[in-house]
Protein backbone atom coordinates (compact mmCIF):
# COMPACT_ATOMS: atom_id res chain seq x y z
CA UNK A 1 0.00 0.00 0.00
CA UNK A 2 1.24 3.59 -1.13
CA UNK A 3 0.51 5.73 1.67
CA UNK A 4 -0.01 9.99 1.04
CA UNK A 5 1.03 11.74 4.29
CA UNK A 6 1.84 15.25 6.11
CA UNK A 7 4.75 15.69 8.45
CA UNK A 8 3.41 19.04 10.96
CA UNK A 9 4.27 19.79 14.63
CA UNK A 10 2.90 21.72 17.34
CA UNK A 11 5.75 23.35 19.47
CA UNK A 12 7.85 20.16 18.28
CA UNK A 13 5.15 17.71 19.36
CA UNK A 14 5.04 15.81 16.12
CA UNK A 15 2.21 13.99 13.97
CA UNK A 16 2.22 11.97 10.70
CA UNK A 17 -0.74 12.99 9.37
CA UNK A 18 -3.04 11.07 6.59
CA UNK A 19 -6.19 12.00 4.54
CA UNK A 20 -8.67 9.15 4.93
CA UNK A 21 -10.94 10.80 2.98
CA UNK A 22 -9.16 10.92 -0.88
CA UNK A 23 -7.64 7.46 -0.51
CA UNK A 24 -8.46 4.26 1.82
CA UNK A 25 -6.57 3.52 4.93
CA UNK A 26 -6.44 0.55 7.06
CA UNK A 27 -3.28 0.71 9.41
CA UNK A 28 -2.58 -2.22 11.88
CA UNK A 29 -0.81 -0.98 15.14
CA UNK A 30 1.98 -2.63 14.03
CA UNK A 31 2.12 -0.31 10.77
CA UNK A 32 1.49 2.47 13.20
CA UNK A 33 4.93 1.40 15.26
CA UNK A 34 6.66 1.47 11.90
CA UNK A 35 5.77 4.47 10.64
CA UNK A 36 6.03 6.78 14.01
CA UNK A 37 9.48 4.94 14.32
CA UNK A 38 12.26 7.43 14.01
CA UNK A 39 14.74 5.18 12.20
CA UNK A 40 12.74 3.22 10.31
CA UNK A 41 10.08 5.04 9.69
CA UNK A 42 9.08 9.23 9.28
CA UNK A 43 8.71 8.93 12.98
CA UNK A 44 6.01 10.83 15.23
CA UNK A 45 4.28 11.25 18.55
CA UNK A 46 1.27 10.40 17.01
CA UNK A 47 -0.21 9.81 13.89
CA UNK A 48 -3.84 11.60 13.13
CA UNK A 49 -6.16 10.53 10.56
CA UNK A 50 -8.50 12.81 8.78
CA UNK A 51 -12.05 10.90 8.23
CA UNK A 52 -15.53 11.49 6.48
CA UNK A 53 -17.81 12.96 9.24
CA UNK A 54 -20.22 10.06 10.45
CA UNK A 55 -22.89 12.76 11.45
CA UNK A 56 -24.32 15.58 9.94
CA UNK A 57 -23.65 18.00 12.81
CA UNK A 58 -19.94 18.06 12.33
CA UNK A 59 -17.37 18.31 9.26
CA UNK A 60 -15.08 15.93 10.15
CA UNK A 61 -14.03 12.65 11.93
CA UNK A 62 -10.36 13.10 13.68
CA UNK A 63 -8.98 9.65 14.60
CA UNK A 64 -5.74 9.58 17.03
CA UNK A 65 -3.11 6.79 17.14
CA UNK A 66 0.01 6.89 20.10
CA UNK A 67 3.20 6.27 18.76
CA UNK A 68 3.26 2.34 20.57
CA UNK A 69 0.14 1.71 18.04
CA UNK A 70 -2.92 2.40 20.68
CA UNK A 71 -5.71 4.53 19.39
CA UNK A 72 -6.80 7.36 21.92
CA UNK A 73 -9.21 9.95 22.66
CA UNK A 74 -7.96 13.36 22.65
CA UNK A 75 -4.57 15.12 21.23
CA UNK A 76 -4.50 19.13 21.73
CA UNK A 77 -1.74 19.79 20.08
CA UNK A 78 -2.88 17.27 16.96
CA UNK A 79 -6.17 18.94 16.77
CA UNK A 80 -4.51 22.61 15.70
CA UNK A 81 -2.53 20.98 13.05
CA UNK A 82 -5.68 19.41 11.83
CA UNK A 83 -7.51 22.06 10.82
CA UNK A 84 -4.62 23.41 9.51
CA UNK A 85 -4.17 20.42 7.24
CA UNK A 86 -7.97 20.29 6.10
CA UNK A 87 -7.68 23.91 5.10
CA UNK A 88 -3.87 23.59 3.33
CA UNK A 89 -5.50 20.57 1.57
CA UNK A 90 -8.36 22.23 0.18
CA UNK A 91 -10.54 19.81 1.97
CA UNK A 92 -13.08 23.05 3.47
CA UNK A 93 -13.21 26.99 3.35
CA UNK A 94 -14.46 27.02 7.09
CA UNK A 95 -11.84 28.70 9.14
CA UNK A 96 -13.54 27.26 12.61
CA UNK A 97 -14.65 23.83 11.79
CA UNK A 98 -15.98 21.09 14.36
CA UNK A 99 -14.52 17.59 14.58
CA UNK A 100 -15.67 14.43 16.38
CA UNK A 101 -13.30 12.51 18.45
CA UNK A 102 -13.82 9.66 20.01
CA UNK A 103 -14.08 11.74 23.33
CA UNK A 104 -16.53 14.13 21.89
CA UNK A 105 -16.85 17.43 19.55
CA UNK A 106 -13.73 19.67 19.52
CA UNK A 107 -14.22 23.29 17.63
CA UNK A 108 -10.31 24.25 16.30
CA UNK A 109 -10.21 28.09 14.05
CA UNK A 110 -7.49 29.08 12.25
CA UNK A 111 -6.61 32.75 13.08
CA UNK A 112 -5.92 35.48 10.72
CA UNK A 113 -2.74 35.74 12.45
CA UNK A 114 -1.37 31.93 11.53
CA UNK A 115 -2.05 30.50 14.76
CA UNK A 116 -5.02 28.33 15.49
CA UNK A 117 -7.31 28.51 18.68
CA UNK A 118 -9.18 24.90 19.61
CA UNK A 119 -12.14 25.21 22.08
CA UNK A 120 -11.03 22.12 24.10
CA UNK A 121 -14.59 21.59 25.93
CA UNK A 122 -15.50 21.65 29.64
CA UNK A 123 -12.81 19.19 31.68
CA UNK A 124 -13.62 16.46 33.42
CA UNK A 125 -13.02 16.45 37.62
CA UNK A 126 -14.49 13.82 38.68
CA UNK A 127 -12.40 10.62 39.46
CA UNK A 128 -14.37 8.02 37.81
CA UNK A 129 -14.99 9.71 34.89
CA UNK A 130 -11.19 10.38 34.41
CA UNK A 131 -10.54 7.19 35.44
CA UNK A 132 -8.67 7.87 38.58
CA UNK A 133 -9.80 5.03 40.95
CA UNK A 134 -9.94 7.21 44.48
CA UNK A 135 -13.09 7.58 47.59
CA UNK A 136 -12.42 11.37 47.40
CA UNK A 137 -13.68 14.46 45.01
CA UNK A 138 -10.43 16.39 46.64
CA UNK A 139 -9.11 18.86 43.98
CA UNK A 140 -5.26 17.34 45.45
CA UNK A 141 -5.15 13.73 46.09
CA UNK A 142 -2.29 11.56 47.09
CA UNK A 143 -0.50 9.32 44.91
CA UNK A 144 2.32 6.47 46.00
CA UNK A 145 4.88 6.74 43.44
CA UNK A 146 8.24 4.94 43.52
CA UNK A 147 8.11 4.75 47.42
CA UNK A 148 6.83 8.35 47.70
CA UNK A 149 3.69 9.77 47.89
CA UNK A 150 3.19 12.76 45.78
CA UNK A 151 0.52 15.25 45.55
CA UNK A 152 -1.93 15.20 42.26
CA UNK A 153 -4.76 16.63 40.53
CA UNK A 154 -6.51 14.43 38.36
CA UNK A 155 -7.86 15.93 35.10
CA UNK A 156 -9.87 14.55 32.24
CA UNK A 157 -9.60 16.76 29.04
CA UNK A 158 -10.94 13.92 26.77
CA UNK A 159 -7.83 12.73 27.93
CA UNK A 160 -6.55 11.75 31.32
CA UNK A 161 -3.95 13.54 32.86
CA UNK A 162 -1.97 13.56 36.43
CA UNK A 163 -0.50 17.15 37.37
CA UNK A 164 1.45 17.55 40.08
CA UNK A 165 3.11 20.65 41.02
CA UNK A 166 7.04 21.06 41.51
CA UNK A 167 9.34 23.33 42.39
CA UNK A 168 11.45 23.12 39.50
CA UNK A 169 10.53 21.55 36.43
CA UNK A 170 13.76 21.07 34.82
CA UNK A 171 14.48 18.90 37.87
CA UNK A 172 11.53 16.86 37.87
CA UNK A 173 12.26 13.32 37.56
CA UNK A 174 10.08 13.43 34.49
CA UNK A 175 11.53 9.88 32.64
CA UNK A 176 11.30 7.87 36.01
CA UNK A 177 8.07 8.76 37.51
CA UNK A 178 6.10 9.54 34.25
CA UNK A 179 6.48 5.56 33.67
CA UNK A 180 5.64 4.96 36.89
CA UNK A 181 2.26 7.23 36.87
CA UNK A 182 1.57 6.45 33.48
CA UNK A 183 0.83 2.81 33.92
CA UNK A 184 -0.31 3.36 37.92
CA UNK A 185 -2.73 1.14 38.86
CA UNK A 186 -5.01 4.11 39.94
CA UNK A 187 -5.44 5.14 36.29
CA UNK A 188 -6.95 1.82 34.89
CA UNK A 189 -6.72 3.72 31.47
CA UNK A 190 -3.31 4.79 31.97
CA UNK A 191 -2.76 8.56 32.17
CA UNK A 192 -0.25 11.32 31.08
CA UNK A 193 1.75 12.94 33.60
CA UNK A 194 2.19 16.19 34.24
CA UNK A 195 4.46 18.53 35.69
CA UNK A 196 4.45 22.15 35.95
CA UNK A 197 6.31 24.68 37.66
CA UNK A 198 4.24 28.08 38.38
CA UNK A 199 6.51 31.06 37.69
CA UNK A 200 3.75 33.72 38.40
CA UNK A 201 0.09 34.13 38.08
CA UNK A 202 -0.21 34.17 34.31
CA UNK A 203 2.69 31.63 33.36
CA UNK A 204 3.67 28.07 34.15
CA UNK A 205 6.44 25.90 32.79
CA UNK A 206 5.39 22.30 31.92
CA UNK A 207 6.92 19.44 31.03
CA UNK A 208 4.77 15.96 29.80
CA UNK A 209 5.12 12.24 30.08
CA UNK A 210 2.90 11.07 27.38
CA UNK A 211 0.78 8.06 27.54
CA UNK A 212 2.26 5.12 25.12
CA UNK A 213 4.39 8.24 23.63
CA UNK A 214 7.09 9.38 26.75
CA UNK A 215 8.01 12.66 27.07
CA UNK A 216 6.90 14.82 24.40
CA UNK A 217 8.48 18.66 23.25
CA UNK A 218 4.81 19.67 23.73
CA UNK A 219 1.40 18.24 25.02
CA UNK A 220 -1.67 20.55 24.04
CA UNK A 221 -4.31 18.46 26.25
CA UNK A 222 -1.68 18.46 28.95
CA UNK A 223 -1.20 22.48 28.85
CA UNK A 224 -5.09 22.67 28.93
CA UNK A 225 -4.73 20.36 32.60
CA UNK A 226 -1.71 22.02 34.01
CA UNK A 227 -3.64 25.46 33.67
CA UNK A 228 -7.26 23.81 35.03
CA UNK A 229 -5.12 22.27 38.09
CA UNK A 230 -2.88 25.55 38.95
CA UNK A 231 -5.90 27.33 38.65
CA UNK A 232 -8.14 25.13 41.12
CA UNK A 233 -5.09 25.18 43.40
CA UNK A 234 -5.39 29.07 43.60
CA UNK A 235 -1.96 29.49 42.45
CA UNK A 236 -2.51 30.68 39.01
CA UNK A 237 -5.23 32.84 37.18
CA UNK A 238 -6.38 32.27 33.94
CA UNK A 239 -5.05 33.37 30.99
CA UNK A 240 -2.56 31.35 31.73
CA UNK A 241 1.18 31.31 29.13
CA UNK A 242 2.03 27.72 29.43
CA UNK A 243 6.16 27.10 28.16
CA UNK A 244 7.23 23.69 26.96
CA UNK A 245 10.26 23.00 26.16
CA UNK A 246 9.06 23.06 22.40
CA UNK A 247 7.16 26.40 22.66
CA UNK A 248 4.35 28.56 24.34
CA UNK A 249 0.72 28.50 24.37
CA UNK A 250 -2.15 30.66 25.83
CA UNK A 251 -4.72 29.04 27.87
CA UNK A 252 -7.93 30.21 29.14
CA UNK A 253 -10.51 28.63 31.04
CA UNK A 254 -13.21 30.78 33.25
CA UNK A 255 -13.85 28.03 36.08
CA UNK A 256 -15.59 24.89 37.03
CA UNK A 257 -18.11 24.15 33.96
CA UNK A 258 -16.72 26.30 31.75
CA UNK A 259 -14.54 25.14 28.04
CA UNK A 260 -11.23 25.49 27.97
CA UNK A 261 -9.33 27.57 24.83
CA UNK A 262 -5.87 26.49 23.64
CA UNK A 263 -4.30 29.01 21.10
CA UNK A 264 -1.00 28.15 20.15
CA UNK A 265 1.08 27.72 16.33
CA UNK A 266 0.89 24.61 13.94
CA UNK A 267 3.23 24.05 10.94
CA UNK A 268 3.36 21.88 8.28
CA UNK A 269 7.11 20.50 7.72
CA UNK A 270 7.05 18.42 4.48
CA UNK A 271 4.87 15.74 2.04
CA UNK A 272 5.21 12.77 1.23
CA UNK A 273 4.26 9.18 0.53
CA UNK A 274 5.85 5.89 2.12
CA UNK A 275 5.34 1.83 1.25
CA UNK A 276 3.55 0.28 4.04
CA UNK A 277 3.56 -3.75 3.74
Amino acid sequence: MLLRFTKMHGLGNDFIVIDAIRQSVHLTPEQVRHLADRHFGIGCDQLLVVEEASRPDVDFRYRIFNADGGEVEQCGNGARCFVRFVHEQGLTAKRRIRVETRSGIIAPQLEDDGLVTVDMGVPVLEPARVPFVSDSDAIVQPLDVGGETIAITAVSMGNPHAVQVVADVDAAPVAAHGALIERHPRFPARVNAGFVQVVDAHRIRLRVFERGAGETLACGTGACAAVVAVILCELAQSPVRVETRGGELDIAWGGPGQPVLMTGPAVTVFAGEIAVD
